[in-house]
């Protein structure tokens, strides 16, 4: 008799281990429904921004580094002119550009020089105090970067505090970047 209660328990823990792992799946699917898919977490939020040496767009002979930022509030843009959601979120930099909040430094990623300034002359103008050109993408590694258009938000310290994903639009500068910026700033 114990034999056959061994097999019974052993049927229902065949049954049972399936069951708990579909159930947990149900659960972290029905969880992320309500997770807005922009807001990536980043593993470098509160920490130094990597630092880099790159060229500036427009002038090779210069070089950026974000130390050279060090005790101000600023923006690294990532875009490229084959970008199509760069385009969307263009007027939208413009006008934050216009607002003189925060220096904007535009990360023209995996784009040739000749073609990123011709979007820029072509978009109705440059909202960046400058751009630097990531030809081979290495430094975006370095920043964890998905996609284009990605922002960072880094503070007098040079850490990163805010990574928004996807395009900027007055909204999410309204109600999430200004605020962080006004925070930081003070």
């Amino acid at each position: 008799m114990t034999e056959i209660a061994q097999r019974k328990g052993a049927g229902t823990l065949r049954l049972a281990i399936p069951l708990v792992v579909f159930a947990l799946l149900v659960f972290f699917l029905w969880r992320g429904l309500w997770r807005d898919p922009r807001e990536v977490p980043s593993a470098l939020i509160d920490k130094p921004a990597p630092d880099f040496t790159l060229p500036v767009l427009g002038d090779a002979t210069r070089k950026f580094s974000p130390a050279e930022y060090r005790g101000k509030v600023w923006l690294l843009n990532v875009w490229g002119s084959w970008c199509i959601s760069c385009q969307v979120e263009h007027p939208s930099l413009l006008s934050l550009a216009k607002m003189n909040a925060v220096p904007i430094v535009g990360f023209d990623w995996k784009d040739k020089p000749e073609a990123a300034a011709k979007w820029l002359a072509q978009q109705g103008g440059d909202p960046y105090a400058l751009s630097v050109t990531d030809l081979d993408g290495r430094v975006a590694i370095d920043y964890g970067v998905y996609g284009a258009p990605e922002t960072f938000v880094i503070d007098r310290q040079g850490v990163i505090r805010m990574k928004h994903i996807g395009p900027l639009d007055e909204a999410s500068i309204k109600d999430k970047l200004l605020p962080m910026i006004r925070k930081l700033s003070q």
